[in-house]
């Protein structure tokens, strides 16, 4: 019995101080919570002083005590607001929002702004100036041949034939008034290329060309290896450099110093000294094939690009590479450098294009149009814009930002290279050994060439690797894969009544991107 009541006594002593804890507990917690709740408070009034005091003083609107039915009128059916046209129940007062002068004083009438009525918008609307939509609707054809003429054809992408215009004349005037599609401008009459000269010595694919800048002599560079230099004049050899392990892939030549630059599949990018025949400098960094090459015109630097999906900016005296240019994630064919913004382009087999910020290395834009690896750029000499060249098309751009112009469809090969002259004569070659010849204004494809292959060539040895005008840009120099250099030159003897463009104004249809 005694052990009995010790137990129980041992019990109520436990209880009681686990009664006593849990107590304590919930009253530290209750207190806890009253915290809380009053540092929120304070929280949210201080972000309430801090954040909406600057917009306390703005007007109110007032509500209308007596909501009444809505008038059969009002444009909004808000209920508990009365209509313009009655008593108006909240006003903004101050300084009127658009004065008829400056400095005009303040009226009994320009004091209070009123809510305006629906008759008065729509009078005003029907009193404003012509609007962009009704201008542009009034447009006719010779308007938009005019757009043709001075933007280069931007207005292809607009839709064919039966588009409508809308025409604003206020809400309840509005009519749709057809407009007349765009037509193609009549492209510039140029005579046709005829072969001239087919100049052989090469034991390889003839994959690059230069010219030099007195328009003396150009450059090739070719799968045998070498490279070697012609007399423009003649088409006689006059000198042959040995040095690269494999084929050279790019040549260029220096219009600001005696030098000579040279690119191939050994990975090695080579300065040569022209007053020595022989190389000064390499340039080391490139992890694969070094593609193409290029000189910028008013700095020395050169810029190349590999199959190791970069370009590289180099120092041209110290050698030193001052940008990898990184981005692209395939091979990049091309390069292009110019002097003004952006300095430097490239083109690549991951389908784009890319423009790129010299100064800070980085890229400026990115083109995705192209659906197919991207092997040929061309800048146009006179005008601020450039094309590419695609399996799937050719594509006309605008500097600085690439914007698009048109296509330039029908070229359906590998394009491999192109070129362009002052007079607007653009040429691109392709793999299959066809040469187009394009008006770059209109896009207008007025020659095609297939190039004859050398005799004793296999008819799958022709195609077209690389194409440049000489100084003159009265000559083309072509690079093809029967191991030959042609030269074309314009047909004297051709009128353009003997050729005339086989062109007619058709409607045109919608140019996909």
């Amino acid at each position: 019995m005694t052990e009995d009541v010790q137990k129980h006594s041992v019990h109520t002593l436990v209880f009681r101080s686990l009664k006593r804890t849990h107590d304590m507990f919930v009253s530290d917690h209750a207190k806890q919570i009253a915290l809380d709740e009053q540092s929120y408070k304070m929280k949210m009034a201080v972000k309430m002083r801090t954040e909406y005091g600057p917009v306390l003083h703005m007007p109110v609107l007032k509500e209308g005590r007596d909501k009444g039915p809505l008038h059969a009128s009002d444009p909004y059916g808000q209920p508990g607001y009365s209509l313009p046209d009655s008593t108006p129940d909240y006003m903004v007062t101050g300084t009127h929002p658009y004065p008829s002068a400056p400095g005009v004083a303040l009226t009994a009438d320009t004091l209070m702004q009123k809510m305006p009525s629906e008759a008065s918008v729509h009078s005003m609307a029907l009193a404003l100036p012509p609007s962009q939509a009704r201008q542009d609707a009034s447009r006719t054809a010779a308007s938009v041949a005019d757009i043709h003429r001075h933007a280069g054809g931007a207005e292809r992408s607009q839709p064919p034939q039966h588009a409508l215009s809308l025409v604003e004349g206020g809400t309840r005037n509005t009519v749709l008034v057809p407009r007349k599609a765009p037509t193609m401008p009549k492209p510039q009459w140029h005579p046709p290329w005829k072969l001239f000269r087919v100049i052989s010595g090469h034991l390889g694919w003839v994959r690059s060309i230069a010219v030099e800048p007195g328009n003396q002599w150009f450059v090739t560079g070719s799968a045998d290896r070498t490279i070697k230099i012609w007399d423009l004049a003649s088409g006689k050899l006059k000198l042959s450099l040995t040095g690269h392990i494999s084929t050279v892939r790019g040549v260029a030549v220096s219009t600001r110093s005696p030098y000579l630059f040279s690119c191939g599949e050994d990975k090695q990018v080579k300065c040569w000294d022209l007053e020595y025949n022989k190389v000064i400098r390499h340039y080391h960094g490139h992890l694969s094939a070094v593609y193409d090459i290029d000189l910028h015109p008013t700095i020395d630097v050169l810029v190349t690009c590999s199959r190791d999906a970069t370009a590289r900016v180099w120092d041209i005296r110290t050698k030193a590479n001052v940008h990898t240019l990184t981005g692209h994630t395939n091979t990049v064919a091309t390069v292009k450098c110019q002097s003004a913004e952006p300095q430097v382009i490239t083109g690549s087999h991951d389908t784009t294009i890319r423009l790129w910020d010299l100064i800070a290395g980085k890229t400026r834009a990115t083109l995705t149009n192209h659906k197919k690896s991207v092997r040929a750029l061309v800048l146009h000499p006179r005008q601020y814009t450039f094309a590419s060249g695609s399996p799937d098309n050719i594509k006309q751009w605008k500097f600085p930002d690439g914007n698009f112009i048109q296509n330039l469809s029908g070229h359906n090969a590998i394009i491999n290279t192109l070129a362009v002259n002052s007079d607007g004569v653009l040429v691109s070659g392709a793999d299959n050994g066809t040469i187009h010849m394009w008006d770059w204004r209109t896009g207008y494809n007025f020659q095609r060439i297939h190039a004859a292959v050398q005799p004793g060539s296999l008819d799958s040895e022709s195609g077209i690797f690389a194409c440049v005008f000489d100084q003159s840009e009265s000559r083309l120099i072509t690079a093809e894969a029967d191991k030959t250099i042609k030269v074309y030159k314009e047909d004297d003897t051709a009128t353009e009544e003997s050729h005339p463009v086989n062109w007619k104004p058709e409607i045109l249809k919608r140019k996909r991107f």
